[in-house]
């Protein structure tokens, strides 16, 4: 279940990038150590207050912590030593910042010369926007992706750190092929993922849209075409219902909510008519959807095997049947914080999941034993 049980990874990460790749790491196994800054640490320790904030806790599970100040020479030894017995190191600072910490990609080579070297920008290493400050919007408008979830009216920016979190997960796929490639090669690399680029090949759907039939995309694109929708039922709880291509979902559909004289209506009477007339389609199925109960409509739609599901909040998502029989949820007990839930890595080896998991540790809390280890391997 451990399939980097052998890897070990050094995170001089902040935020999400940087710490979201290396809890991809530490989620297959590796012994990711997170190096942090003595008294504060990662700043996202205390974005709601003390030093163990949800949006720190989100992206450092799996990990252990210890403090270093590398501008003091004993606790650069120490992050130096760290660096000679490990396999990645991960930072996601603006360019220049880790030579000014010792945590440039020179110093750690000339310590490690089959070190990966991970470094995660906003813009890249180089180019007018180089230095500029980014984050999860500015990286989200900059690569078109933005624009396509602005609601088109009271426009906002809504939804979660896609372009902070999808940054991470394509720097842990680099390091992992860098590390197939030392497999083989015995010799490290440099990895530079900018998140303008993560977020751009995100966006791949978009661009090939305007660079195949000059046709620029917005918010409703892609749930006009692919007959997406959601609708509030009675009780005050919504559903989500995608038909896609098939015929057979659309019929489905009118059968389950008792509307099947739609299916001679010349505005819904095949696919393309549907999609031209989304709008219509929405102001008549949603009193009808009003009418019943949430429970009522799954049960209808699933006797048509039509594409559904509730669309849970977060507090019931996890809660949901399947959910639980795959063992999604996932508990642990940190000794001074308590109990800690999270949502398990999605990836089952040779048929199992990997439940067990190591709480977010507080600001050092395994720097003692970390120091210890390094002693005790000279």
């Amino acid at each position: 279940m451990k399939p980097l049980r052998n890897i070990r990874v050094v995170e001089m990460g902040t935020y999400i990038t940087g710490p979201a790749a290396a809890m991809q790491l530490a989620d297959l196994g590796a012994d990711v150590i997170k190096v942090e800054r003595p008294g504060e640490g990662d700043p996202f320790r205390a974005f709601k207050g003390g030093l163990y904030s949800p949006h720190f806790q989100t992206y450092n599970r799996n990990k252990r912590s210890i403090a270093l100040d590398t501008r003091l020479p004993e606790d650069l030894a120490v992050f130096n030593a760290l660096i000679e017995r490990a396999d990645v190191f991960i930072q996601n600072f603006r360019p220049g910042v880790a030579e000014k910490l010792g945590a440039g990609e020179a110093d750690l080579r000339a310590i490690n010369p089959k070190i990966i070297y991970c470094a995660i920008s906003g813009f890249g290493t180089s180019g007018p926007a180089r230095d500029r400050p980014t984050y999860d919007t500015v990286a989200q408008a900059a690569s078109g992706f933005l624009r396509l979830m602005t609601p088109p009216t009271n426009p906002r920016v809504i939804g979660p750190a896609i372009a902070d979190a999808v940054t991470g997960h394509y720097a842990a796929t680099g390091i992992l092929a860098a590390l197939v490639e030392r497999g083989t090669t015995g010799e490290g690399r440099r990895l530079d993922i900018s998140m303008l680029e993560a977020m751009c090949h995100f966006n791949l759907d978009s661009f090939t849209h305007y660079y195949s039939v000059n046709e620029v995309m917005g918010p409703l694109s892609r749930p006009v075409v692919s007959q997406s929708y959601t609708f509030e039922c009675a009780d005050g709880k919504w559903i989500a219902i995608h038909m896609s291509s098939p015929p057979k979902f659309w019929t489905g559909f009118l059968a389950a909510t008792g509307q099947d004289h739609l299916a001679s209506d010349p505005r819904f009477a095949e696919r393309l008519a549907r999609i031209n007339h989304q709008d219509d389609l929405i102001a008549i199925m949603t009193p009808v959807f009003k009418a019943r109960p949430r429970a009522d409509w799954c049960a209808a739609l699933e006797a048509e095997e039509v594409p559904y599901s509730p669309a849970y909040d977060s507090d019931e998502a996890l809660e949901d049947p399947q959910a639980q029989h795959l063992g999604i949820k996932v508990s642990a007990d940190h000794p001074q914080m308590g109990a800690f839930t999270t949502v398990r890595a999605p990836y089952n080896f040779d048929g199992q999941a990997e439940t067990g998991i190591r709480p977010p540790p507080m600001l050092d809390e395994h720097g003692a034993e970390i120091r210890a280890e390094l002693r005790a391997s000279r």
